[in-house]
Formats: structure tokens, sequence, C-alpha cells
């Protein structure tokens, strides 16, 4: 814990005629303290979204105005947590238009999100690459090391090839070490920015032991800490387990292997938070609402057991949520598995346990449909579910002063 003054004075910041209110210990690096976040020596509990859009809209001045809308709809239903992309890779409007080589505007957009993140009492979760090809991701690291004369045969070599490891560590550097052209702090060194991901929903299929990204997760986790040492890291996972507790993958999605290990790999020493995705109606297709309310209950439950008992660490429900383009859907079954998730969150933080949170996706506001996939959040269409979001924010609230004080 780094030592600090903590001085309760207001900051107001006024921007377009709006003023924003803050206190000085709202400030500061969140941290972590054994199964515990903490910020300024209190217990931190977030409620919080999904907006992987946020830099996308922001570099674009015809859908900037949406990251502020968003951020006052979310502030006004207490959620305090955002996660979001900081990468988009080659490609459409890119951030990394190739190895080393960077779009300013869209490096400013993400420079805005940070500012107005700030100024609505939202920290962030910037996630730094994606296993996916949606922006870029795995597949398009390798590309670029084929294109540079790399012999490779699979996108896991992402995870193995020293070039593509060297592309990725360069990213690291570059967006740790960017300085923002409207607040003029370093990224490293804003508390804004609650925690790193090393890379969104991680899966290497080439190698299910998970010694290749057990090795993968180590050595960047390293390389980021050794450049940024106030923020939390968190490696991006959904939550398989793996072969170093095999008694525990009864409860992974029928017969899934991902090539990751849910224990080993967050018993790495440098990562400080634990992620868990949850996703039954992905995982389960065809099985009915109770199926996956039970195995969703086993899920949570036992990822909350394990941080607490065996990792340690705090835990983030990093992303859920129902589709409504499943068969069957209905809202009241999208409420049920928000209030199971939030229940369950809910019940391990006030017994001083592992829960630190939970993120739903994904937050949208108007104006945006090309981003609806299906579990999009209007907050503010004023839904059954966006009134659960509420109560969750005021539960997790009081609970955070009620250990304050």
């Amino acid at each position: 814990m780094k030592s600090r003054v903590l001085v309760l004075s207001l900051i107001l910041l006024i921007q377009k005629g709006e003023i924003f209110v803050r206190t000085e210990d709202e400030d500061g690096f969140i941290e972590r303290e054994g199964v515990h976040l903490v910020l300024n020596g209190s217990p931190f509990y977030g409620n919080g979204f999904n907006a992987y859009w946020l830099m996308h809209a922001a570099s674009d001045p015809s859908t900037r105005n949406k990251v502020p809308t968003a951020f006052q709809e979310a502030s006004s239903h207490g959620l305090t947590v955002a996660r979001t992309w900081a990468f988009s890779d080659g490609g459409y409007r890119p951030l990394q238009f190739s190895p080393g080589s960077y779009n300013e505007q869209m490096f400013q957009g993400l420079d805005f999100v940070i500012s107005e993140a700030r100024k609505y009492g939202i920290r962030l979760v910037l996630s730094l690459v994606n296993n996916y090809e949606d922006y870029g991701g795995k597949k398009q690291y390798v590309g670029w090391a084929r294109s540079n004369g790399q012999e490779l045969s699979s996108d896991d070599a992402f995870f193995t090839n020293s070039v593509v490891k060297e592309y990725y560590k360069s990213h690291i550097k570059t967006v740790l070490t960017r300085h923002n052209y409207i607040t003029g702090v370093a990224y490293k060194d804003d508390p804004t920015i609650m925690a790193w991901e090393l890379i969104n929903e991680p899966r290497c299929t080439s190698d299910l032991s998970g010694n290749t990204l057990q090795a993968w997760i180590t050595e960047m986790a390293s390389y980021l800490k050794s450049i940024d040492e106030n923020h939390l890291l968190e490696v991006g996972l959904e939550g398989f387990y793996g072969d170093s507790y095999p008694v525990r993958k009864q409860y992974n999605p029928t017969s899934f292997q991902a090539g990751t290990d849910f224990i080993a790999n967050n018993q790495i020493p440098s990562i400080d938070l634990i992620t868990v995705h949850s996703y039954p109606d992905q995982w389960l297709p065809g099985s009915s609402n109770e199926a996956q309310t039970l195995f969703l209950n086993q899920w949570v439950n036992s990822h909350i057991e394990d941080a607490q008992n065996i990792l340690g660490k705090p835990v983030l429900f990093a992303e859920f949520g129902k589709s409504y383009n499943v068969s069957g859907y209905s809202p009241s079954e999208r409420d049920q598995l928000y209030n199971l998730v939030y229940s369950a969150v809910y019940l391990s933080a006030s017994g001083g346990g592992a829960a630190t949170g939970a993120l739903f996706w994904q937050l949208l506001t108007e104006g945006l449909d090309s981003f609806r996939d299906g579990y999009e959040i209007l907050l503010s269409e004023g839904s059954s579910t966006a009134s659960l979001v509420s109560e969750q924010s005021e539960k997790l609230s009081s609970l955070r002063k009620k250990y304050a004080g």
C-alpha cells in the first residue's frame, strides 16, 4: 500500500456548462490487499459495464458526444467501472496501422475517453489486444509477422513467436507511456485507469495443456509490470478450469477446452485481479433456462470460492449477459441472470469475501445501432434490468461506506 495524505476537498470540473463534483478521496490508484481491492485504504467494489466501442466513437467527431452521454447515464445509475478496448489493429480505422505505426486520431479518441471517465467518477479496465480477429487481434499480429518473412502455421503463434511477441510488447509500451493530449498525464500514471488487461478472452487450442498460455502470461505480465507498477493487472480470462485443478473441470461448459487454466494462470504473481466471463446462452446452446441457471450458479460460486480459498485474490465478473437474439428469450430470464450474478457478488462482498464487482455486457446509448449485438442495455429506456443495475450500485456503495466508516 502506498502512503497517501487525503485532502477532503471538493474539485469542481466544469465543461460545456455542466458541473462535476469529485472529492479527492475518490482519487488515487485502486490497489489490491489480499482478496480485496482498496482505494485510499477503504474497500472498493465496482458495479460496471462493458463498452468496447468508446475509443471508436470518441475518434469520430460525429459520434464523440456519445461518450460523455454514456458516462453520464452510467454515473446516474451508480456505475463506477467501464471495460473497453485499447486496441484496434489494422483494418478499418485502426489504432495501430502496422507494428509501431499509430493513428493519432484514434489515440486522441482514447485520450478523450479517459479524460471523460474521470469527470464522471468512472474507472477504466483497458484491454490491450483481442484473441479474436475482430479489431485485428492475434490474427493481425501473426499476419504482420508473416508479411515480415515469418513462416507461421497458426494464429496461436501469437503466443510463441519471438517477432510477434516483440510487436505486442511494443504496443504495451506505447499505450502505457502515452501522454494524454487533454490531461498531459501518462497512462501509466493515471489513476482513472483501474487495471490493464493482457488479452480479451485468450484461447490457445493448439496446446490444451495450458503450458503455452501460462508461459506467455508470465512473460507479458512481467514485462508490463516493468513499465507500470501502479496499476492492477489481469489476464482477460473467461474462467475455464484446466489440469492444475481437475476436480473443477466438471463446472466447465460440456467438453469445452480452450488451453487456459483458471487456477494456474491466476497464480502468476504479477496478476493482481481475477476475471470471469459468464455466457450460458452461448456456452450451453439449446439448453433450457433451468439448465443454464444451474450452470451459472455453480460457475459463479465455484470461482468466488477459488478466488477466496486457493488464489487469495479479488475476482471481477468482467463480462456477463443474455442475448435477446436467442430462441426463447424473455426479459424476465435476463433479469434472473443479472440477479444471480449480482446476488453472488454482494453476498461475497458483504461477508468480506473475494468478489469485487461485475460488469455487464454491454452498455449502449441512443444512436449507436451499429453496435447492437443482442446483449446491449440502454439505461435511458428504464427497463427492469436497468433498475436491477441501479439497485446493485446502491448496495455496493452502501457496503463501501459501511466498511469505510
